[in-house]
């Protein structure tokens, strides 16, 4: 089973940025997609990218292309959401979680087998 945590929120100004790392509790040697998903108070969970861990291609919801980059390192089973030139509508409760469907299709909170506990991501206008 693989259990994923995420770490690294917090407050920042508009126009900001913020790294999130997400680490998996296993090293992942099959097919696998790590996502990131964001849920703000009073919304439903909203895809913001995916990884395929195989071979590193990105994928990203419009409102975060261009500002949001998403990357792994093998060897620790890590992976990263950089988040720059950050607004205050990414204020949400940020996840991680793990997927064996491919990452080209994996856009939505039901392909997603584990998650993790969420962390915070505040920005201030």
């Amino acid at each position: 089973q693989v259990q994923v945590a995420e770490s690294g929120g917090g407050l920042v100004q508009a126009g900001g940025s913020l790294r999130l790392s997400c680490a998996a509790s296993v090293r992942i040697l099959n097919s696998f997609t790590m996502g990131w998903f964001r849920q703000a108070p009073g919304t439903d969970r909203e895809f913001v990218g995916a990884i395929d861990w195989s071979d590193g291609s990105t994928y990203y919801a419009d409102s975060v292309k261009g500002r949001f980059t998403i990357s792994r390192e093998n060897a620790k089973t890590t992976g990263y959401l950089q988040m720059n030139s950050l607004k205050p509508e990414d204020t949400a409760l940020y996840y991680c979680a793990a997927s064996s469907f491919r990452a080209e299709v994996a856009e939505t909170a039901m392909m997603y087998d584990y998650w993790g506990q969420g962390t915070q991501v505040t920005v201030s206008s």
